[in-house]
């Protein structure tokens, strides 16, 4: 019989780094971006239309928009986010998809 070639070992540190990159349960983000096109009145209402939001929600995410540079309106699996950021980009918002901790 051969000898066993010892197996290369990782650190814990390493190992946490490399799962949290294939992590798949990290959530993603839709972020909304303030652009100087749109008006406030019709981000509104895009947010209501996509995502079903009351006007106050929408209007409480569209202030955050116009007043921080940006809003995180929706959060989950990345198929999914992906199709929002596609909708939000139809009616013409500037939208990105993220991972919730890179935001």
């Amino acid at each position: 019989m051969g000898k066993l070639k010892p197996q290369p070992t990782v650190s814990e540190e390493t190992a946490a780094e490399i799962s949290a990159i294939f992590s798949s349960d990290r959530p993603w983000v839709v972020v909304v971006w303030d652009d100087p096109i749109n008006l406030m009145t019709y981000v509104t209402y895009v947010f209501m239309t996509v995502f079903g939001f009351s006007k106050e929600k929408a209007t409480e995410l569209m202030l955050q928009v116009h007043n921080e540079g940006k809003s995180i309106v929706a959060k989950g699996a990345r198929e999914e986010m992906e199709r929002y950021v596609q909708r939000l980009h139809e009616y013409g918002l500037w939208a990105t998809l993220a991972r919730e901790d890179q935001i």
